[in-house]
């Protein structure tokens, strides 16, 4: 049913819902009308709760290695992308919600307590979103889109990386639910399509420069698919390299070549009869609800109440604090002249700071990110007392995905540890890097970053190990990187240090231009300038980020905000311990607490204050 209709609005749909509503049968598992006995047993509850939102989106159960057993069906499965699929899902968080909150916690152990306090926010704050007339909601996850396909979302990106890196193909079994995933794709993308198209009625149109970058992406994918392309490549490479028999090229093949991309091929016309109608006006003030869908999107990324402003005065204030620290190391290195952002812009243009061109420094990089995480490693029993496997590959984007991707991204693996965790690396040119930001870049990516505090994570019950919130994600990764600092990376490159402030400054910036761009209606090019003249980024490399936070409106607050948060709580476990303070104990009650909203992570160390008290 369309979302545009004023009749079935998503908002109306979801009003009218009530906690009973007919459930999800699932493998091996009793309907919700069934469960009300389950929640005697807390552990039950919770483990319910997580295979009923996996049953939506049965790519996060491959993901975590959890789809076998009873649940292998679902390694067949995408999640549902019709405005019917998703409407489903939203009935399913209310239920759910509505099952954690009558429960009684007062008796359950800290850990369980804080699980149901991860539930309860993380579906109400994404019912909240799903009540919103249009866009893409994300339970546990950052990203929260109003543009269903845009240059760095849509199912036209995120299936085939998919397939390629999480998808197993270790018998004939995988590689039939392959051949099954591609076969779903089409009505995925339509449903996708349909979203587009009712947003479209609406007045919701992408800014013009972000349909410029997608359009050009979705030629690539098309181009690919009406080849075979990566799809039929990904599934004919797994299954010879598990000597899974089989013509699996000529089985696959046709569904590329024609329902995916005669599915994508009605996407690319959409986008191209937008592009005459679309604005160059960048923020979320200038769409319908613009400015509810920002105030949620801003809630939802930080996990707080700060409005708008207060999060640009706190980036005006931060990146001040940060500069200062910069100056007296760019004097040192010779830097005396001009502004921080100025001496940066120099800095960066020192040869002796650049990777060669082309693929010898695409090798050169690559080589440079393996040293410092054997590095990094090696440093972690100084840091934590509990210490995790981080097993990880870095891997280049797809080549469809680089122009519309940022310079990194990364995350911990399966569950059960097969699928690695991953840091991925936009080589589209080297220019991007520096070999003063790129050891920042891994610490944050992989470990202490979001590859080590994911195993946390997957070490927790299974819907703690789903649901992840920005502010404590992106914050964990900056905490990571002032970690890294005080175990001594930058100690005998001073350069490297400045890097890692630079790239802290540069969180501080998205807060500025974040808030910027969808609060006080800044231009793109005032976004960009403000990164280029007050930071020294370059130019390349802030267009992609600016326009990331165009389609990711909010998201790019929760790095600071979090950080900020983390620090104030280690400032008061250090105040409140005194001589007991243990910055391994800490860092160990911050990362086994699990990903939680900000205000459950003070809980969290509230207790370990306690403890530490004896």
């Amino acid at each position: 049913m369309p979302i545009a209709n004023e009749t079935f609005s998503r908002r109306q749909v979801i009003a009218g819902l009530s906690a009973g509503t007919a459930a999800l049968a699932l493998p091996g598992c009793a309907s919700l009308g069934a469960r009300s006995s389950a929640a005697a047993d807390p552990q039950v509850l919770l483990d319910q709760i997580a295979w009923n939102l996996l049953h939506h989106e049965p790519e996060r159960a491959t993901s975590l290695g959890v789809d076998t057993g009873a649940r292998t069906a679902l390694r067949g499965q995408i999640k549902d992308l019709r405005p019917e699929g998703l409407d489903a899902l939203a009935r399913t968080l209310r239920s759910d919600l509505a099952r954690v909150r009558v429960a009684d916690t007062s008796a359950f152990d800290p850990a369980t307590r804080t699980s149901f306090e991860v539930v309860e926010s993380a579906y109400a704050t994404a019912l909240d979103g799903f009540a919103l007339p249009y866009g893409d909601v994300a339970i546990g996850s950052w990203r929260n889109a109003p543009y269903p396909v845009i240059q760095n979302v849509g199912g036209y990106i995120d299936f085939p990386r998919f397939l390629d890196s999480d998808h197993p193909v270790r018998d004939t079994a995988d590689a039939e639910a392959y051949l099954s995933r591609l076969e779903a794709i089409p009505v995925a993308l339509d449903g996708e399509l349909e979203r587009v198209r009712a947003a479209a009625d609406m007045g919701v149109i992408p800014p013009a420069f972000l349909l410029a970058k997608a359009i050009p992406q979705l030629e690539a994918s098309l181009a690919d698919a009406k080849d075979g392309g990566g799809m039929v490549a990904s599934l004919v490479r797994k299954a010879e390299e598990a000597n899974v028999p089989g013509d699996w090229a000529a089985r696959a093949r046709p569904l590329v070549t024609g329902p995916i991309a005669a599915a994508l091929e009605r996407q690319l016309a959409e986008l191209k009869r937008q592009q005459p109608l679309a604005e160059d006006d960048p923020g979320m003030w200038a769409q319908p609800r613009g400015d509810e869908w920002y105030a949620w999107a801003l809630r939802a990324s930080t996990t707080t109440r700060m409005t708008p402003d207060e999060i640009h005065e706190m980036g005006l204030t931060q990146l001040d604090e940060i500069h200062g620290r910069m100056d007296p190391i760019l004097r040192d290195l010779g830097y005396t002249q001009g502004g921080v952002g100025e001496r940066m812009t120099a800095l960066s243009e020192d040869p002796r700071f650049k990777f060669a061109e082309g693929d010898p420094g695409r090798a050169e990089i690559m080589a440079f990110i393996q040293e410092r995480i054997e590095w990094i490693r090696a440093q972690m029993p100084r840091a934590f007392e509990t210490l995790v496997p981080a097993n990880l590959e870095v891997r280049r984007l797809p080549l469809a995905e680089e122009p519309g991707a940022p310079t990194a991204y990364g995350g911990a693996g399966s569950k059960d540890g097969t699928i690695p965790g991953k840091m991925w690396i936009n080589l589209r040119t080297t220019d991007l890097h520096r070999k003063f930001d790129v050891p920042t870049l891994v610490h944050h990516e992989t470990i202490p970053g979001h590859v080590w505090e994911g195993e946390y994570s997957n070490q927790l019950p299974l819907i703690r190990s789903i649901l992840a919130f920005n502010a404590f994600s992106e914050g964990w990764a900056l905490y990571a990187e002032q970690l890294a600092d005080e175990l001594g990376a930058y100690d005998e490159n001073p350069a490297w240090r400045l890097g890692y402030l630079q790239d802290q400054a540069f969180r501080a910036c998205r807060l500025v231009v974040d808030t910027g761009l969808h609060h006080k209606r800044w231009s793109r090019e005032q976004g960009i300038v403000f990164f280029m003249e007050r930071n020294g980024n370059k130019r390349e490399q802030v267009e992609s980020e600016v326009d990331r936070y165009c389609s990711w409106p909010g998201q790019a607050c929760g790095y600071k905000v979090g950080h900020s948060e983390m620090v104030r709580q280690r400032s008061r476990a250090q105040q409140a311990l005194g001589a007991a303070y243990d910055l391994r104990q800490f860092n160990d009650a911050v990362v086994k607490g699990g990903n939680a909203p900000l205000d459950v992570l003070a809980r969290n160390v509230e207790r370990y204050i306690a403890s530490g008290r004896g």
